[in-house]
C-alpha cells in the first residue's frame, strides 16, 4: 500500500502511536530532575574499570534476562503496567542502597524484568513471546537504548533499523543491540553509585526506564499489529510516525 493511500483508521492507530512515543520522550527530563545533574556527565562518576567492562556486563545481563523473563511466563501471568513499575523503582531503591556494588548486581534483575514486561505487551498486542521472533522484536525495543540517552523522542533511528529475523538467533540480537543499551544503563549506574543517595536514584532511573520501555514496547508492537492489520510495510509507518510525532 502507498504511503498516501493509508486509510483513515490506519491514520488514526499512528496518531495514538506517536502520542505513546512523545510520552516516553519525555520520561528522560522527568528522570534528570529527580535525582539532579545532567546525563552526559554521569558516566564519568563511574571507575574506569566498571566503565571499562560495561558492555560486558550488559550482554551478560541481556542473556540472562532474555532466559529468565521467558522461562518465567510459564510460571507467573503478566502483570500490570502499574505494577511493574512499581516492581522495578521498588529494586532500584534497594540497588542503589548500597551503592556501585549492589547496584551492579540489582541490573541482570531489573533488565528481566523490564524484559518481561516487554514481552507482556506484545502479548498484548497479539503476538505470541514464546515465539523465537517475537522474543528478537521484544529484545528489538532496547535498541531505543534509554531515557537517560535519549532527548525529545524525535529519534526514530530504532523503529527503523533493519534487520532480517528469519534465521537470526536472539543471542546475536542481544550482541547487535548491547553496546548502545551499555551507554544508557551506564547513566542509571552511575546515578545510584552513592549509597543511601543512590537510593533515590535508583527508584527514579527505575520508575523512568520501565516507564519508557513501555510505551516503547506499545510502540514498537503496535506498529507490527498496525502494519499487519492494513498490509502496509514498517518503513512506510515509520515515516508516517515521525511525521506525527514532529506535529505534535
Amino acid at each position: 500500500m502507498s504511503i498516501d493511500l493509508i486509510p483513515a483508521s490506519l491514520e488514526q492507530d499512528i496518531d495514538v502511536i506517536a502520542r505513546r512515543y512523545r510520552k516516553a520522550g519525555g520520561m528522560g527530563i522527568q528522570v534528570l530532575n529527580l535525582v539532579g545533574g545532567h546525563a552526559e556527565n554521569l558516566m564519568e562518576r563511574l571507575p574506569d574499570p566498571v566503565k571499562d567492562h560495561l558492555e560486558e556486563a550488559t550482554l551478560k545481563a541481556l542473556k540472562v534476562a532474555s532466559a529468565a523473563a521467558t522461562r518465567s511466563r510459564e510460571i507467573v501471568a503478566d502483570q500490570s503496567t502499574w505494577l511493574n513499575t512499581a516492581t522495578a523503582t521498588a529494586m532500584g531503591a534497594a540497588g542503589g542502597a548500597g551503592g556501585l556494588p549492589t547496584a551492579l548486581a540489582e541490573l541482570p534483575v531489573t533488565t528481566t524484568v523490564l524484559l518481561r514486561a516487554i514481552q507482556g505487551i506484545a502479548a498484548e498486542y497479539g503476538f505470541d513471546p514464546s515465539e523465537s521472533k517475537i522474543q528478537a522484536e521484544c529484545l528489538q525495543v532496547f535498541a531505543a537504548a534509554g531515557p537517560l540517552a535519549a532527548d525529545d523522542g524525535a529519534d526514530m533511528g530504532f523503529l527503523s533499523a533493519r534487520i532480517t529475523l528469519s534465521g537470526t538467533t536472539v543471542q546475536s540480537i542481544i550482541a547487535r543491540i548491547a553496546p548502545r543499551l551499555s551507554a544508557a544503563l551506564g547513566q542509571k549506574l552511575a546515578a545510584q553509585a552513592v549509597p543511601i543517595i543512590g537510593a533515590v536514584a535508583g527508584a527514579a532511573t527505575n520508575y523512568a526506564y520501565t516507564s519508557y520501555y513501555q510505551e516503547m514496547a506499545h510502540v514498537h508492537f503496535g506498529l507490527m499489529r498496525a502494519g499487519s492489520r492494513h498490509g502496509v510495510h514498517r518503513d512506510q509507518l515509520v515515516l508516517r510516525l515521525s511525521d506525527a510525532v514532529k506535529s505534535l
